[in-house]
């Protein structure tokens, strides 16, 4: 007797939607390929025509992306084996609630913050960008305590 996943298999690959469903498989290679700092800032939303519109938690993060955006689609591309992603539309927008972590009863561990290099960011104009670095290199100071 054949197994109904086998079936079910055979069938949609003779549907002219099985390359369109081949391209989601992006969704469970996304975070791997762009790394954890990229993905918990960009997200793919969906891909039409070879164009990957992504959403983008901060427009600084969209501006970095620009610069990264042919990589990415070399990346993604390699890792799907075919030509999938021509080019990605970013936008800016609020991203769902992080679910909390598992660990997050415990205290996070003081950190030395005159550690923090003060001076050099006090030269970043961008109040924005400026907060996002004191917290990335506070996030870092405490992982690596």
């Amino acid at each position: 007797m054949e197994r109904l996943g086998d079936i079910l298999d055979r069938t949609v690959r003779r549907l002219p939607l099985r390359r369109r469903l081949d391209d989601y498989a992006l969704w469970e290679i996304w975070d791997d390929t762009v790394g954890p700092a990229v993905a918990r800032n960009a997200q793919p939303e969906k891909i039409r025509n070879g164009t990957l519109s992504v959403r983008v938690r901060a427009p600084t993060w969209m501006q970095q992306l620009q610069y990264m955006k042919d990589i990415m689609v070399e990346k993604l591309n390699q890792r799907l084996g075919r030509e999938v992603v021509t080019n990605i539309f970013f936008v800016t927008g609020e991203f769902p609630a992080e679910a909390p972590r598992e660990d997050s009863d415990s205290p996070a561990p003081a950190v030395d913050t005159t550690r923090l290099p003060e001076q050099e960011l006090g030269r970043i104009e961008d109040p924005e960008l400026r907060n996002c670095l004191r917290h990335l290199l506070l996030n870092h100071l405490r992982k690596r305590g």
